[in-house]
């Protein structure tokens, strides 16, 4: 019984989080035509209302440990689900990610993206396009902010092991910035295929910082061992949760 309620909770949760989504496109629309801290603002409005509607309709709160950096870094994220995008989204001043071009075409995701730095980017065309954006940068176009990026280059459920891949090195190496690593637990609540959100506490974690210099195959060994290391971490705690719950 608890168990089909949970269900219940579950799909109401993810009816009504994109019902918001488009509530708050149109209500933020002509501020983010005029600015692009009126998209910010939206995106940020978004990420804290999912974040508050998990907990009160699913009972899956959320969690962002760690110092959020304030200032250009590179962000190199361990990715779960939705949820951590969200997360690390919403807790940063200036978040921008690195995405696949075709997310450009998303309905209203996709426009909002741009908006507010996302870099679109061709499979194999990533260099080319973060050499574009460095220029821009430099030249004082727009803003650095802290750049987002998924080392392993997509979702990865809990206890699936993935090589990190190289471009995060290269990318590391371009920016000459310093890299903040960020470890989640979030794939054992909100799962990768399923509409079932388990109730919990969802920890995203923002890690010391890499500092800017490493030579690439250091940085990247660094990287992961630190974000493998506390992403498991993570996933033990949330796993004594879902035992204890299990019992009661």
């Amino acid at each position: 019984m608890r168990y089909a309620v949970q269900w219940v909770r579950s799909v109401i949760f993810i009816g009504q989080m994109y019902g918001a989504m488009l509530v708050l496109a149109v209500v933020f629309l002509p501020y983010a035509i005029m600015r692009r801290e009126g998209a910010l603002k939206a995106m940020h409005v978004y990420c804290r209302y999912v974040r508050w509607s998990a907990g009160a309709i699913a009972g899956l709160h959320s969690e962002v440990r760690g110092e959020v950096p304030q200032g250009p870094v590179l962000i190199a994220a361990k990715h779960q689900s939705f949820l951590d995008i969200l997360m690390i989204f919403g807790a940063l001043p200036r978040p921008r990610f690195i995405m696949k071009k075709q997310l450009v075409y998303a309905p209203i995701l996709g426009w909002y993206a741009l908006r507010v730095g996302c870099v679109p980017v061709d499979r194999g065309k990533r260099g080319q396009a973060i050499k574009q954006m460095t220029a821009r940068v430099k030249a004082g176009i727009e803003d650095a902010g802290q750049l987002i990026i998924y080392p392993q280059g997509t979702r990865v459920a809990p206890g699936v092991k993935k090589p990190y891949k190289v471009g995060t090195a290269v990318l590391y190496e371009e920016l000459a910035q310093d890299c903040v690593p960020v470890a989640t637990n979030v794939g054992m609540f909100w799962p990768r295929h399923s509409l079932y959100r388990e109730p919990g506490l969802a920890v995203v974690e923002f890690l010391p910082p890499i500092p800017a210099g490493k030579a690439p195959r250091a940085f990247i060994a660094e990287l992961e061992q630190v974000v493998e290391a506390a992403s498991d971490r993570l996933e033990d705690e949330a796993r004594q949760q879902l035992n204890a719950r299990a019992i009661t």
